[in-house]
């Protein structure tokens, strides 16, 4: 389990979701929830790499390697847990508070692994 410092920096949903939209986004969004989750629902234009697979040591998408990474899971705790990790590992990453949960709620769009209309469960 991952310790963390209260000054740990975190980002509400608006801010993560100026940093990763738009023509040139700042920031890649990285969703590490695990692949039912993220087949359910995700951000359109997030990438995928679950928890599991970067504690095993796993690598990040070749479209988000040296870039900053906002990271997301369903609920901010996943999420605050892959950030550290990736700070350790030499990445620029801060986490979103509140996650996937806190995105749908704050009326941003979700879709399936089809692209359809999907959900945060």
């Amino acid at each position: 389990m991952f310790l963390f410092s209260s000054k740990a920096p975190r980002l509400s949903v608006h801010e993560a979701r100026d940093r990763t939209s738009g023509e040139r986004p700042e920031s890649v969004l990285l969703d590490v929830r695990e692949k039912p989750e993220w087949r359910a629902g995700h951000a359109p234009y997030a990438l995928h790499a679950p928890l599991t697979e970067l504690a095993a040591g796993g690598a990040l998408p070749a479209s988000a390697r040296g870039r900053a990474l906002v990271v997301i899971c369903r609920s901010g705790h996943r999420s605050r847990q892959a950030a550290k990790l990736l700070v350790e590992r030499g990445a620029d990453a801060v986490d979103v508070e509140g996650g996937m949960n806190a995105w749908a709620a704050a009326g941003y769009p979700v879709v399936d692994e089809r692209g359809n209309s999907g959900s945060t469960a």
